[in-house]
């Protein structure tokens, strides 16, 4: 299976998973977004808490150059354990929540 399609795969399939959970507070509708297009994928809770507007996302991760990058994870979920468990290989994983000058120590991948 080409790798591409493989990656789109695991993120879709890890996204609609953590969908599914209710939020703790408010009338919030969960969406998953996935632009194939240009390979975005989130997670976003939006509606209302009482007299609040919420609009958060919760999760994007994006693929660029051949690899995985999370950009925000606002989840108590380990996304690039469990995309290793998926068989993603780790270098192909960017934590791009992490300073540029801390990813070589995560044990991930760099861009």
């Amino acid at each position: 299976m080409d790798k591409l399609i493989f990656y789109r795969q695991c993120i879709q399939e890890l996204l609609t998973e953590y969908s599914k959970g209710k939020p703790i507070h408010g009338e919030l509708e969960v969406q998953t977004i996935f632009d194939i297009e240009r390979e975005h994928y989130q997670i976003v809770d939006l509606g209302w808490d009482k007299h609040r507007r919420i609009y958060n996302c919760i999760m994007h991760l994006d693929i660029k150059d051949g690899k995985i990058w999370i950009q925000r994870n606002q989840s108590d979920k380990l996304i690039a354990d469990e995309l290793v468990a998926m068989g993603v290989s780790k270098e192909d994983i960017v934590l791009g929540l992490q300073p540029v000058y801390a990813r070589k120590y995560t044990g991930y991948g760099m861009a």
